[in-house]
């Protein structure tokens, strides 16, 4: 729980940890400011300012009208979730789901990029060539980009789906569909900062072992074609921001947000009315395994609906195609070719592998998430 006093001075904190007496500490007590005073008083300031700012809650009808009013009331909405604990619990969730179903999402990237008479013919075949070619290993290619970035993305998306909630609440009355759709829009905007460059990266790593693999299919000796430099996501990085700037980072972004802020239209608003359905009263929370399986399934229909989007923002980030493999211009002359080359059904590749990997992923976020594993380990260290 943040504790805000009402001034910086020592004199107006009595009740404040920091001005607490303890043992051997009256010569720390004779001089309250200084050493780390400069230290305190930014800290202080800094959980005052996200805590107004930053800082939401998703509240109860009967609790709106007292978390929006002026004063205390906006404090102690801001003490019940931090953005440190928002940081702990999207970090904690995607380490977890990253870890168990991230095989899964390299096989539906390899999916997705193929095209016409793949080297794969579903997901078990993917997967059991991508071992006996790469090893065990070979199945967490890219893991490390997602690992290290999943924290973030996780914890703004659900941080500012919290925040577009309670700026669009109305004091006493339940946030509509349209709102919340609203909400899950604002969500998916924000999230993109990291997703992008993430799925930027990711693609580039997983889709690597295809194109070795279709060389081998194809006929092509290993001992004519050596074989490539493994790539790296630094390396990579490195390579797009000297030749192409931050823009080529952030190839595919307009088709990511076309993907992004669907997949959060849908998934918000539908985890919310699905969880409520396991909520006693509006003011307790959802047992734990009602936010599991909510978020499973909010998480797999989201997923599947957003599948065509998907297809085509893979299309659209990987830079290296395999022999005789279109390349695309833009989102509508991907879709253009895709459409005339492999038919429609094409835009639902990796569909089933889309909804094991998601359906978890969000599952285990929103435990996590709704346990307050978060709050729970900022109170310990307090």
């Amino acid at each position: 729980m943040v504790t805000l006093p009402v001034s910086l001075s020592p004199s107006s904190c009595s009740s404040c940890p920091s001005q607490r007496p303890s043992p051997g500490s009256s010569r720390r007590e004779s001089r309250p400011w200084r050493g780390d005073s400069l230290r305190s008083s930014v800290l202080k300031f800094w959980e005052f300012f996200v805590s107004i700012k930053l800082v939401t809650a998703v509240t109860t009808p009967a609790e709106r009208p007292h978390t929006r009013t002026a004063g205390r009331g906006l404090v102690n909405m801001a003490e019940k979730i931090s953005l440190p604990a928002k940081l702990i619990n999207g970090g904690i969730a995607g380490l977890v789901g990253v870890t168990c179903v991230f095989p899964i999402d390299l096989a539906k990237t390899r999916l997705q990029n193929q095209q016409g008479q793949g080297t794969y013919r579903g997901m078990y075949d993917c997967l059991i060539k991508t071992v006996r070619s790469e090893g065990f290993f070979g199945m967490y290619r890219g893991a490390a980009v997602n690992l290290t970035l999943v924290t973030p993305e996780k914890a703004i998306k659900l941080a500012a789906n919290d925040f577009f909630r309670n700026v669009l609440a109305q004091e006493g009355k339940e946030l509509s569909l349209v709102r919340e759709m609203l909400a899950g829009c604002g969500a998916g905007t924000c999230q993109v900062v990291v997703t992008s460059p993430m799925e930027m990266l990711k693609i580039q790593l997983q889709d690597a072992g295809r194109l070795a693999t279709q060389k081998v299919v194809g006929g092509e000796a290993a001992a004519v074609v050596p074989p490539p430099q493994r790539p790296s996501a630094l390396l990579i990085a490195r390579d797009l921001l000297r030749t192409q700037g931050i823009s080529g980072v952030y190839k595919g972004l307009g088709a990511t947000l076309l993907r992004d802020v669907p997949f959060s239209i849908i998934y918000f608003p539908l985890f919310a009315n699905v969880n409520k359905l396991g909520q006693k009263s509006p003011q307790q929370k959802a047992p734990f395994y009602h936010s599991f399986i909510a978020g499973c399934f909010a998480g797999s229909v989201a997923a599947v609906a957003v599948t065509p989007l998907d297809v085509l923002k893979t299309r659209i980030q990987t830079l290296k195609k395999g022999l005789g493999e279109d390349t695309y211009n833009g989102i509508m002359d991907c879709a253009r070719k895709i459409w005339s080359n492999e038919g429609p059904a094409a835009f639902m590749k990796g569909a089933w592998c889309r909804a094991l990997v998601i359906a978890p992923l969000f599952g285990i976020a929103q435990v996590v998430y709704f346990i307050g594993i978060g709050e729970y380990v900022l109170g310990y260290f307090k």
